[in-house]
């Protein structure tokens, strides 16, 4: 990495809100611009529940990322509390990331993107991702649709998976970031603890690995991490929680292979994380209604 001067006169940062309807490639985008795995990602939508930072150094800036949940008209006590952590980060950033899934298209929680852009007074860029599955044409119509939709700084084309175009569309921020030093030392790459990531990293892989309805019963607490072998080895024990007994049923599966294969998935990414081997152990606990219970919402963080 070329050498961060703080002290030139022309050092830019500032805090990006990634923001965007459920499923339209956020996370993906955080992991491409950091260039490692920091959020989860998962087809199904919905994935990221909390507010996720994370730390870009450049050369002559340092740009503050946060990847927020999906935005979306919500009922469900969970999924409203997601929603207001996304939208409260609007308010907290010095620009707005809003990311589209221009291969599906969700017209009504756009609308609502759209909606709380108004509100706020943030510079607002617009990526428009997944342009590898479509067709130039439909590409130049959506990009024509959304510049009449609101007075975008930029409009940028990209894929997050494939990494087309992503430096343009970081030049594109970092000309709008205000003048001033770094937030953060060089080597940070997130404010969130470990333990907050490690059990990001095992929900994820239930999110993949579990049909449809069990990924949004479930929680993760981490109930040890303790490191031995002068760092050699990180012992995890982990809880994940459900709602029901048949949701535990699914996620242990017959003679336990479900619960190993998300354990062995999971441990693949923390070692990477960590940099260090890792002995990963995983509980199964039923609570339930734990997604309407304000009390239980509080203690997994939401």
């Amino acid at each position: 990495m070329p050498s961060i001067d703080h002290h030139s006169a022309d050092f830019r940062s500032g805090f990006v809100a990634i923001a965007g309807a459920p499923n339209s490639g956020k996370s993906t985008l955080l992991n491409r611009l950091l260039g490692q795995k920091l959020a989860i990602t998962s087809k199904k939508p919905q994935t990221t529940r909390n507010r996720i930072l994370g730390v870009l150094h450049r050369p002559c800036s340092q740009i503050v990322f946060i990847d927020t949940p999906g935005i979306h008209k919500a009922t469900v006590p969970l999924n409203v509390r997601i929603v207001d952590a996304a939208l409260s980060a609007l308010g907290d950033v010095d620009i707005v990331l809003v990311v589209v899934d221009v291969a599906k298209p969700d017209p009504d929680s756009e609308a609502f993107v759209v909606k709380k852009l108004k509100a706020q007074l943030r510079p607002v860029v617009l990526a428009l991702n997944k342009i590898d599955l479509v067709e130039k044409p439909a590409l130049l119509t959506m990009i024509d649709t959304w510049s009449k939709a609101y007075p975008f700084e930029a409009i940028v084309p990209i894929s997050a998976k494939d990494g087309t175009q992503i430096e343009q569309l970081v030049g594109s921020m970092e000309s709008l970031l205000p003048e001033g030093p770094p937030f953060f030392p060089e080597e940070t790459l997130t404010d969130m603890p470990e333990r907050f990531v490690v059990a990001e990293m095992i929900r994820e892989k239930v999110f993949r690995l579990t049909g449809q309805e069990i990924p949004y019963a479930t929680a993760v607490s981490i109930d040890s991490f303790s490191e031995e072998k002068n760092g050699a080895l990180v012992k995890i024990q982990a809880t994940i929680h459900v709602e029901r007994d048949s949701q535990k049923g699914i996620i242990i599966g017959k003679g336990g292979a479900k619960l190993k294969q998300i354990g062995q998935a999971a441990r693949q990414d923390i070692q990477v994380m960590l940099g260090t081997k890792v002995f990963l152990k995983l509980f199964v606990h039923v609570q339930k209604n734990w997604s309407k219970d304000t009390k239980a919402l509080r203690r997994f963080g939401y």
